[in-house]
């Protein structure tokens, strides 16, 4: 299971080291921004998936099939000729990784005693701390030889690597069968809720590449598009959150959008690697360490946080988002031109501190999203919604990125409206980690 998540981890900031060597060779710069976008869609439409695939085929075919489609992907992204080609391998791509970790968190809920659960969800939350670290390292190494489709082919055979062990590790059953004896039969797929949430990731993508007043008609369409899901997905019988996550007076929504506005900073990440090649005149390698800062800071302080006792849990989702928020805005301050040795380190420590407060947060908040029902089937569906939020938070600001980028005349401005543009979405967290805490005390004074 952590595999899988450190996998997908890897691989988004693997590929983002790589990206200005790929785009060297293959060209397609104006398909920048969409080899993440169509990654991160794919990948959400996947984790919507996972429990109905897990009910369906069980835990041992369901890693193989993320396992098989991730390898794939990557196989047609390291066999491109063009970077359309390359957008479709990381769109196939994209499916299986959002499959591996959807299911790193929805399986376990059936697997494990409650008692291990913070700790299990600290090790997977890690992963992405450690595959963010290891990702841009590597990446900016295979990428100092121009080496990309080397890199992407390594990636492919660790993947196809996997898949037996996973088969051979997991139960071909975890959710079992239903008191009456009758097997658990995957619920129908909200395809309308999906379907939006696609478009509206695509037209805020695609705002980036168009110019004059349509730039504000596809921003508007997206955001439309974003309410009409809610909307939609709130009224479906089987929707992609869980029916808890719209119900009024609850912690789960506000234990969402915390997990989705400390992702939004997450993704400074992709763009760290090519504005310290523009900016900074760091090499390959130079600029994917200081890529890997951040999930540098989320690592140390998860490690401190998974051992905290439930009367720090609270305080320790607060200060997260504060941490986050001031990191990015410090780091966006920093962006000068012609930084020398000092400044660059100052940049290193801003995105350690930014890495930091996610670490802190992020387990406790996975585990409060599993004990929000005892109901076993609709936990590990509140689990699973985790990944989901994740990969959508990652998605629309992905799309949000190749706009605030599009801003700027210049690699410099870029860099500071991108920095000061997420540094304003984490900052909604600081609202909704208090809300978060206060519901779920309110809601723990309550039970019996």
């Amino acid at each position: 299971m952590a595999s899988g998540v450190g996998l997908y981890a890897m691989n988004l900031y693997f590929t983002a080291a790589l990206l200005p060597t790929v785009v060297a060779d293959i060209g397609g710069a104006e398909y920048f921004a969409w080899a993440a976008t169509a990654y991160l869609i794919t990948a959400v439409v996947a984790t919507m998936l996972v429990s109905r695939l897990l009910a369906g085929a069980g835990p041992a075919r369901a890693y193989a099939l993320a396992f098989a489609l991730f390898a794939l992907g990557t196989g047609v992204s390291a066999l491109s000729a063009g970077m359309e080609q390359f957008v479709l391998g990381r769109a196939i791509q994209g499916s299986g990784a959002g499959l591996l970790t959807g299911l790193g968190y929805a399986v376990i809920r059936g697997a494990l005693p409650p008692a291990l659960w913070t700790r299990a969800t600290g090790l997977i939350s890690a992963m992405f701390g450690v595959g963010t670290l290891v990702g841009p390292v590597l990446g900016g190494a295979f990428a100092e030889f121009a080496a990309w489709r080397a890199a992407l082919g390594t990636l492919a055979v660790l993947a196809l690597a996997l898949l037996p062990v996973a088969v051979r590790a997991l139960p071909a059953s975890l959710l079992g069968a239903d008191p009456s004896g009758e097997p658990h039969r995957p619920a129908p797929v909200p395809l309308v809720p999906i379907a939006t949430l696609a478009a509206a990731a695509a037209a805020l993508s695609l705002s980036s590449r168009l110019g004059g007043p349509l730039v504000a008609v596809a921003i508007g369409g997206g955001l439309f598009l974003l309410v009409a899901f809610l909307l939609l997905d709130s009224r479906h019988a089987n929707g992609v959150l869980p029916r808890l996550a719209y119900a009024r007076g609850g912690s789960l929504k506000w234990v969402y959008l915390t997990v989705a506005a400390l992702c939004a900073g997450v993704m400074v990440e992709n763009f760290v690697p090519l504005f310290a090649q523009q900016i900074g005149g760091l090499t390959p390698l130079g600029a994917g360490l200081l890529g890997g800062a951040l999930s540098l800071g989320w690592v140390a302080s998860q490690l401190f946080s998974v051992g905290a006792g439930s009367a720090r849990v609270p305080t320790l989702i607060r200060v997260a988002p504060w941490l986050l928020t001031g990191g990015l805005c410090t780091y966006g301050l920093l962006q000068i031109a012609e930084p020398g040795i000092p400044i660059v380190l100052a940049w290193a420590l801003a995105l350690f501190i930014a890495g930091a407060g996610i670490g802190l947060a992020f387990p406790h908040l996975s585990v409060a999203a599993m004990m929000s029902s005892s109901d076993e089937r609709e936990g590990a569906k509140a689990a699973a919604a985790v990944s989901t939020t994740q990969l959508i938070a990652f998605t629309l600001t992905s799309a949000l990125a190749g706009n605030l980028i599009a801003l700027g005349d210049g690699p410099l401005s870029s860099a500071r409206w991108l920095a000061f543009g997420l540094t304003a979405l984490t900052a909604l967290g600081i609202a909704t980690a208090l809300a978060a805490t206060r519901a779920s005390r309110r809601a723990q004074a309550e039970r019996p």
